[in-house]
C-alpha cells in the first residue's frame, strides 16, 4: 500500500519540507494534517529558496493536489499572503490544486494577542511559543468555542459566533492580561474580506481523499514539528498543541489508519531544538555554534537560533516506537563533514543508573546524562555524492551506526539543501 506519512522524529525542524518535496513526485495528494503557521518548511529549488508555513510543499509540483486537513488551525491572513506569493511567482496556476477542510479551525486576532501576552508574563518559565495564536486556537477547539472555516464563510453564523465568544476573550485580555480588548467591528470587516478569498478552496476534504483512495491514488501525509513536541507524547509542557506523531495523520485528515502503508521519520544527523525544555545532548560551546552556523540553524518562521546537539539515539528509538516508523530519512549529513570526531548519544543515565527509554517526568528528563560513543569524521565534502556507495567510508560507517542504534532502516540520506542533493536508498512508494 503506497500511502506514506512523514513525521519529524526529533523536536522539529528536521528537514521535512525537502523530504516531502522529493516524495511528492510519487504521490497524487499531499495532505497537511496538524499544526499551523508556527511551522516553516524551507526548500531549495534550483537556486531559489522557498519557505512555506501552511501550504504543503507538494504545491511546487505540477499536477498534484494539496490538502489542508481539519487537524490544522489556519491563520487566514498568513494563508492568503502565502498563496499570493506562490501565484505571483508562477507556482500556482490552478486553484483546484489546493483544498481546505471546511472543518479546520480559524486563528482569530484574540488568539494571537492572548498567546503573546501570556508568554510575556511567563518570565523564566516561557514555553518558547512563536506567538502565532496556535495554542489558544487549539484550546478553543477542544473547549468547543472555536470558529471553523465553514463558520467564517457564512457571514451570519460568523457574526453570531464572534458576538458569543468575544466577550470572554476581551475579559481575559483586559482583566487578566492587562491588554486592550479586540474590536468586534474591526474583526468582522477584516475576516469577511478573508472569507471571500478562502471560500473558493473549501471542501469536505475527508470525503475527497476517500474518493481518491477508491480510485487508486497515492497519498502523502505531511506533519509539522516533531515527535518530541507531540502534546501527548512529547516533553510536556514544552510541546506544541497538536498531535505531531503519526496517529495525528489519521485524526487530522479523516483518513483511516487502514490506508497507511509506510511511516517515515525525518531525523537530522545531529539534533536541534527551538524553545525551552530538556535537551540532553545540547552543545553550549563552539561545537554547537559551528553546527548552528554550518547548518543554517535558524528558525524558518521566527529566525530564532536553534539549540544544537549531537545525535540522540534515545530520542530516535522513542520516535520509532511511538510512530511505528518503517524508515528514517537522515538529513544534513553534510553539516558534519568538517569534524575530526563526532559524538553519538547511545543512552542515558539518570542519577547514576542506566535507563532504557525517555522519562515521562520533565524533572527526570532534565536530569538525564547522555552516554556517548565517538566515531571518526570523514573530513570530506559530500554535497556532490549521489549514491550511498560513493560516500566516504567513515560517512557510511556513521550512517550504518545510526541505523543500528535506531533499530530502523535509513531509507534516504540528504547531503545538501537542494532536491538533487539526495541519496534515495529505498523509495517508500514503491
Amino acid at each position: 500500500m503506497a500511502n506514506v506519512v512523514v513525521v519529524g522524529a526529533q523536536w522539529g525542524d528536521e528537514g521535512k519540507g525537502k523530504v516531502v518535496d522529493i516524495y511528492t513526485e510519487y504521490a497524487d495528494d499531499i495532505v497537511r494534517y496538524q499544526g499551523g503557521n508556527n511551522a516553516g518548511h524551507t526548500l531549495v529549488v534550483g537556486n531559489e529558496k522557498i519557505v512555506l508555513h501552511l501550504i504543503p510543499s507538494g504545491i511546487l509540483h505540477e499536477g498534484k493536489r494539496c490538502v489542508i486537513g481539519p487537524g490544522v488551525v489556519l491563520d487566514p491572513e498568513v494563508f492568503i499572503k502565502e498563496i499570493t506569493r506562490l501565484k505571483e511567482s508562477g507556482r500556482i496556476s490552478d486553484d483546484a490544486s489546493l483544498r481546505l477542510s471546511e472543518s479546520l479551525h480559524i486563528i482569530m486576532p484574540y488568539h494571537k494577542r492572548i498567546d503573546i501576552a501570556r508568554e510575556a508574563r511567563s518570565g523564566d518559565k516561557k514555553i518558547g511559543t512563536t506567538g502565532r495564536g496556535i495554542g489558544p486556537c487549539y484550546e478553543d477547539k477542544v473547549g468547543r468555542r472555536g470558529i471553523r472555516l465553514m463558520d467564517l464563510i457564512n457571514p451570519l453564523l460568523f457574526e453570531k459566533k464572534l458576538r458569543e465568544f468575544l466577550p470572554e476573550k476581551n475579559f481575559i485580555l483586559e482583566k487578566l492580561l492587562n491588554e486592550k480588548p479586540c474590536d468586534i467591528d474591526e474583526i468582522l470587516a477584516e475576516y469577511s474580506s478573508y472569507a471571500s478569498v478562502l471560500k473558493k478552496y473549501v471542501s469536505d476534504t475527508s470525503l475527497l481523499l476517500h474518493d481518491d483512495l477508491k480510485n487508486g491514488k497515492k497519498l502523502l501525509f505531511e506533519g509539522a514539528q516533531g515527535t518530541l513536541l507531540d502534546v501527548d507524547h512529547g516533553t510536556y509542557p514544552y510541546v506544541t498543541s497538536s498531535s505531531t506523531a503519526a496517529g495525528g495523520a489519521c485524526t487530522g485528515s479523516g483518513v483511516s489508519p487502514r490506508h497507511i502503508g509506510e511511516i517515515i521519520g525525518i531525523s537530522k544527523a545531529y539534533v536541534t531544538r527551538v524553545g525551552s525544555g530538556p535537551f540532553p545532548t545540547e552543545l553550549m560551546d563552539e561545537t554547537g555554534e559551528q553546527i548552528r552556523n554550518t547548518g543554517g540553524e535558524f528558525g524558518a518562521t521566527t529566525g530564532r537560533p536553534r539549540r544544537c546537539g549531537w545525535f540522540d539515539a534515545m530520542v530516535i528509538r522513542y520516535a520509532v516506537r511511538i510512530n511505528g516508523l518503517t524508515g528514517i530519512a537522515l538529513t544534513k549529513l553534510d553539516v558534519l563533514s568538517d569534524f575530526d570526531l563526532i559524538k553519538v548519544c547511545v543512552g542515558y543515565t539518570l542519577e547514576g543508573k542506566v535507563i532504557d527509554t525517555l522519562p515521562a517526568s520533565l524533572e527526570n528528563f532534565e536530569k538525564c546524562v547522555p552516554v556517548y560513543e565517538e566515531l571518526p569524521g570523514w573530513k570530506t565534502d559530500i554535497t556532490g555524492v549521489r549514491s550511498f556507495e560513493e560516500l566516504p567510508e567513515k560517512a557510511r560507517d556513521y550512517v550504518v551506526r545510526l541505523q543500528e542504534l535506531s533499530g530502523c532502516p535509513i531509507v534516504l540520506v540528504s547531503v545538501g539543501p537542494r532536491r538533487d542533493q539526495t541519496i534515495m536508498i529505498r523509495n517508500p512508494f514503491i
